[in-house]
């Protein structure tokens, strides 16, 4: 028996594994399946407050299984290991003038931890994707492979190197958004993409949650190519960018590329926007600041634990089941991907899960993650939107596959 098999043996062990290879991470999942022993699965528990709390004694951390194994920047492939800090791979990215398309956003303040905590395998794991989601998809789809350890402890590897490698169900894709509830990914390549030049950002001022809507919708319809589309009602648009973008309703849209480019796309829209509404523009570092705090959901950093909840919905509904829930509840609210993403604050401390889905469901359906509440409350919450009996199904069928035995992240997912 290895020693890694023999600490996992002892009624003394740590309540929190270190595994520092990827044979050390598997014989931790496997002695945990030997023992029926069910682990936390997390990088360095930046995103622990999402989904339901899980149900173990002990935690795996891949924090110390870090670090980049291959970078080739003019075959736009990165592959690291699950518990590399994302904030190092956007700095070593950028330097090649480079960056992760889907703009994955960081939760860690959201939930009182500090910034640039979040990991490439918890944001692999949590599908998690930025502003630029409208235009280039989720993390998903910038996955190229991973290696990872089933909940059988069985060493697995799907995809490869390359942008082109279709070979049956594609089981990268599969991990992406499954909380680690599956397996435990120990390496993940990505695809990554040259950075823009320079961006500009039409901030329209004072609309209201309709009229931005509206406008946003038109923005994206136009040839301008737009990269982010989003809207901080009054008040809530002091909340980013250290209070610079003032207090009145900012409706932003992002144009980037190459400078001339962007200058002529940016006065094309731009003149039409001006008849919506007075116009201000954001250039360069100014408007990536903005887009990072409306990525980070800034607004909501508060430190409270108020609850925070994330609609994803149609672009066109978004600002009217804001406007019916505030018929009936004390909420805040501000709009991503062009009104698709609404992110919601319960003023009062309360969830009102049932309120908030019978409410999707009247506009025409989507789902509702609560992304932020205290423990209790996540316990006795369906964190996630409830899948269809179907979907159900399908979902703990796979599970049986991957994880029979319940070992990782068990209730993660409710």
């Amino acid at each position: 028996m290895s020693e890694v098999s023999q600490a996992l043996s002892m009624t003394t062990q740590s309540s929190l594994l270190h595994p520092q290879s990827e044979d050390e991470l598997r014989e931790i999942v496997a002695a945990a399946v030997s023992a029926q022993e069910p682990l936390a699965v997390e990088g360095t528990g930046s995103k622990r407050g999402l989904g339901r709390p899980v149900q173990a004694a002990r935690t795996l951390s891949l924090a110390k299984l870090s670090g980049v194994t291959l970078y080739e920047p003019e075959e736009l492939v990165l592959s690291a290991k699950a518990g590399t800090p994302i904030a190092e791979i956007e700095a070593l990215v950028d330097a090649n003038h480079q960056r992760l398309e889907f703009e994955p956003l960081d939760y860690g303040p959201l939930h009182g931890a500090a910034p640039g905590e979040g990991t490439l395998g918890g944001v692999v794991a949590c599908n998690l994707a930025g502003p630029r989601r409208l235009k280039q998809g989720a993390a998903r789809d910038h996955i190229l492979g991973v290696r990872a350890v089933s909940g059988r402890a069985e060493l697995f590897k799907s995809g490869g190197r390359v942008v082109k490698n279709v070979t049956g169900y594609d089981l990268s894709k599969g991990l992406t958004g499954s909380y680690g509830t599956l397996a435990v990914m120990s390496e993940i390549t990505i695809k990554v993409l040259p950075k823009s030049e320079t961006e500009t950002t039409l901030v329209l001022r004072g609309l209201s949650d309709a009229e931005a809507a509206g406008a946003m919708a038109a923005s994206m319809g136009s040839p301008a190519e737009v990269s982010g589309a989003a809207h901080l009602p009054m008040y809530l648009a002091a909340r980013v960018m250290d209070g610079a973008l003032g207090e009145a309703a900012a409706t932003v849209i992002r144009i980037e590329g190459f400078g001339p480019s962007v200058a002529a796309r940016s006065a094309h829209l731009g003149q039409a926007l001006e008849r919506v509404g007075k116009l201000e523009r954001l250039e360069a570092e100014a408007s990536r600041a903005l887009w990072r705090d409306v990525r980070d959901v800034r607004p909501f950093v508060d430190g409270s634990d108020k609850p925070v909840w994330r609609l994803s919905v149609t672009p066109t509904s978004g600002h009217a089941i804001v406007m019916s829930l505030r018929m009936q509840a004390a909420i805040d609210a501000f709009y991503d991907w062009q009104g698709g993403l609404v992110w919601l604050r319960m003023e009062a401390g309360e969830p009102e899960a049932e309120l908030i889905r019978q409410t999707i469901a009247r506009f025409g359906g989507g789902h509702a993650t609560l992304v932020r509440a205290p423990e209790t409350v996540r316990a006795a919450t369906a964190v996630f939107q409830p899948q269809e009996p179907g979907l159900a199904g399908l979902s703990k069928r796979l599970k049986a596959q991957f994880d029979p035995q319940g070992v990782l992240n068990p209730g993660r997912m409710g």
